[in-house]
């Protein structure tokens, strides 16, 4: 594998704002700076640094464009430069200790950012996910789903909160059942002291917006199924333990095929792989704190829900229970095997549904 500082003519850095956009190009394999632009994130501005790239580097499209926040700020550069024709990747990780003392400004970080990707092979590229199609629906529908659950969550505490500080009749010393919140929204106002009247009020309010959130999550909980329904992960949900939430941001994840190099890598991303823990006589793995932390959390319920219901998950547990394995360890492979099944299988649903 060659590394990309003999493989691209040219490598353009962008440092990627709100407003504006600063760029650096390199030139392969010394990494000279040949100029740095800055351009305004309007949709002349983005066609203006488009056209100034093609100048500097005369028109090849070979140039490699690596854009910092290719999900956010830096998305709309990045489609134009791949609807212009060059390959786009993610800026890679950076050691912000290596810049200690040298100074930063948006030049520099495009600077960097360019630099940073030289040493790398090929394989080691960040390819974006795609924002097309199915997948990009599904990413924006986990989103609104995300904000949503939290809306519902600060409304329970909140409800929760009154219903402690204030008698209304309702035992709130633990979690609110859904009958209990389905009474306290068909509550009518009545005539009671000023302060009950107001906290009354206010609960029936929280309530039934626990009870509209409810049903936004149903709503869109139908609406991710159907579009799973129509590609290459519609099969996850005929799997144990994964509903349409877990499909839905494991495939958001996941993209298309090539974006994750590998099983093992697919597994980095969910923070599901193994972390040597080892010392002395002790030989031990621990679980990995990094990574897509949706994506782990969605493994860890399907993961749940298999110990809980599926007979060959239980059957497992049992067995590496009476090996001396702690539960948390146990969760930690299931974890991992789960997401070498996930891969696999949009892998090989992926070739099969473009071959179709």
């Amino acid at each position: 594998m060659s590394i990309i500082a003999h493989t691209c003519p040219f490598i353009i850095g962008v440092d990627a704002h709100a407003r504006s956009h600063a760029l650096a190009i390199l030139a392969c394999p010394t990494g000279e700076i040949l100029d740095e632009g800055r351009f305004p994130t309007t949709a002349a501005g983005l066609q203006r640094a488009i056209a100034w790239a093609s100048r500097r580097t005369e028109g090849d499209l070979d140039t490699l464009w690596v854009v910092e926040g290719v999900g956010t700020y830096g998305a709309r550069l990045a489609h134009a430069a791949a609807d212009a024709g060059y390959a786009v990747v993610e800026a890679p990780r950076m050691n912000a200790r290596a810049n200690r003392g040298v100074g930063k400004s948006d030049p520099l970080d495009a600077r960097r950012i360019a630099q940073a990707v030289l040493p790398l092979t090929d394989v080691q590229l960040r390819r974006p996910r795609r924002d097309d199609g199915a997948r990009a629906a599904l990413r924006v529908l986990i989103a609104s789903r995300d904000h949503i659950t939290n809306e519902r969550t600060a409304a329970i505490n909140a409800l929760i909160a009154i219903l402690r500080v204030v008698d209304l009749g309702i035992d709130a010393r633990g979690t609110l059942t859904a009958g209990q919140i389905s009474a306290i929204a068909a509550w009518r106002s009545r005539t009671e002291e000023l302060s009950l009247s107001v906290a009354r009020a206010e609960a029936v309010r929280l309530a039934r917006r626990v009870r509209s959130a409810d049903q936004e999550l149903s709503d869109l909980t139908r609406r991710m199924r159907t579009l799973l329904e129509k590609g290459p992960a519609a099969g996850l949900l005929d799997k144990p333990g994964i509903g349409p939430v877990t499909a839905a941001i494991a495939y958001a994840a996941w993209s298309h095929t090539g974006r994750v190099r590998s099983e093992a890598a697919f597994a980095s991303l969910a923070g599901v792989n193994p972390i040597p823990a080892s010392s002395g006589n002790t030989i031990r793995h621990r679980i990995n704190r990094g990574g897509d932390r949706r994506l782990n959390r969605a493994l860890h319920m399907a993961v749940v829900t298999r110990m809980r219901m599926d007979p060959d998950t239980r059957a497992y547990v049992e067995k590496r229970t009476a090996e001396g394995r702690t539960l948390r360890e146990i969760r930690r492979s299931l974890k991992r095997y789960l997401a070498r099944q996930i891969y696999r299988h949009l892998n090989s649903a992926q070739t099969a549904h473009a071959g179709a």
